[in-house]
């Protein structure tokens, strides 16, 4: 499968973002889909994921109550809206993918999948 993701940018803190991740096909239904940041200097950590049969959401810390992550099944497209971005949130987003649903959806090492990533930086 391949991953597309799209809609980075540069906004100030306290602003709103979307980006989404277009997938060529649906090899992961039995899976998840995920979204991972990496910062500079920084190891990749995980911002959200999706159980697709199920629709469950994850969500690190980090993130929870700010960021949304929704899906278009027909498109098989995933999308993180954030809200309420902090300087630190600026990082290179990215968007995985894997076949079958792994209990530590967390973890960037049990992913299949990458897309190419997309920038966002939010400016104090």
């Amino acid at each position: 499968v391949q991953l597309q993701a799209s809609g980075g940018g540069f906004v100030q803190a306290g602003g709103s973002l979307r980006i989404s991740c277009a997938a060529s096909d649906r090899t992961f239904s039995s899976g998840a889909m995920g979204w991972f940041r990496q910062a500079p200097g920084k190891e990749r950590e995980f911002v959200g994921a999706i159980r697709w049969s199920s629709g469950a959401l994850r969500y690190s810390d980090s993130v929870k109550g700010r960021f949304t992550l929704s899906r278009d099944n027909a498109k098989n497209t995933i999308y993180l809206q954030m809200n309420s971005l902090k300087p630190e949130d600026t990082a290179v987003y990215y968007c995985a993918a894997r076949v079958i649903w792994h209990v530590h959806y967390y973890n960037p090492s049990n992913y299949n999948y990458w897309g190419q990533g997309t920038l966002v930086t939010v400016s104090s």
